[in-house]
């Protein structure tokens, strides 16, 4: 059993942006801009984006937090998309999720300039990723991929069982799977009998949000596993959604919660924030 490590990873794509990040600024005396939107006091959330703001601070990012009361309206929200749409200093927008319930989120993730929403979740770019086109991918998933590269893991033809149907894991992760030439399939909670569907799965990909959900008679030898759930078990310890110490037996490759998936998301929001400054360098200089 190997572990795919995502932090070793994260660290080196976080050196390669660091360098092409000085490059850039020293060529065009442009700085990659990420602006984010969070709106109340969820614990989860706020460290989330104060840990995406660090990244930026190590990479040389410009970068700045809107913290919003739990209960702004949508028009607040909206203003301030449009006037980051509008800012040339800022290349990335992130919204960070969920949003309160007095917020319509797909109006809201539909307002983000395409070219700036480094997160993915624009219907524009989910349709470029699904019809195989370049775009911006959706962190996590996008994190997977480059890990089960760095690893020289080949996904084609494989049966690769993907647990969980969400807009921002489940579904982009099955497409990426696909472009690679995988058989995919998706498993959710309506899915009936999940154990016969992931006893097929030569490559498990697992993100629910469901402490031990995948045990250890649930898979068949050698597979690889993807764990990109994240919980905090009774004891305060971070676990994923896989039962560790026993499935691992079993896994000729296997994340660690913590240290898998996690690092690679936020290093894949740097690499798109990175991407969508170039292309805005590129479309400046051509003018």
């Amino acid at each position: 059993m190997q572990l795919l490590d995502g932090k070793s990873l994260s660290q080196k794509i976080e050196h390669n942006v660091q360098i092409e990040t000085k490059d850039l600024r020293e060529r065009t005396g442009i700085v990659p801009g990420l602006a984010v939107i969070l709106v109340g006091q969820d614990p989860a959330s706020a460290a989330y984006v104060n840990m995406k703001k660090k990244a930026c601070d190590r990479v040389g990012f410009y970068s700045v937090t809107h913290e919003m009361p739990e209960d702004i309206s949508q028009d607040a929200i909206e203003n301030t998309i449009t006037m980051m749409n509008n800012n040339p200093n800022i290349n990335g927008i992130l919204i960070q999720l969920p949003l309160p319930s007095q917020i319509d989120t797909t109006k809201i993730l539909e307002l983000v300039d395409p070219s700036k929403d480094v997160d993915g979740f624009h219907p524009y770019n989910v349709g470029r990723l699904t019809t195989g086109l370049d775009g911006f991918v959706p962190c996590t998933p996008l994190g997977v991929m480059e890990l089960l590269s760095e690893y020289n893991i080949d996904i084609q033809g494989k049966n690769c069982v993907v647990v969980g149907a969400s807009n921002i894991v489940g579904k982009p992760m099955a497409a990426l799977l696909l472009n690679a030439n995988a058989t995919v399939e998706i498993c959710h909670i309506f899915t009936d009998d999940l154990k016969k569907h992931t006893l097929n799965a030569d490559i498990l990909l697992v993100g629910v949000g469901v402490i031990n959900l995948i045990k250890e008679d649930m898979v068949k030898e050698d597979i690889i596993i993807i764990d990109i759930g994240i919980n905090r078990a009774e004891s305060g310890k971070l676990v994923g959604d896989v039962d560790f110490e026993n499935v691992s037996k079993k896994c000729s490759y296997i994340t660690p919660v913590p240290g898998g998936v996690g690092p690679m998301t936020i290093a894949m929001l740097l690499s798109n924030t990175l991407k969508a400054t170039k292309i805005y360098a590129a479309t400046k200089e051509s003018k």
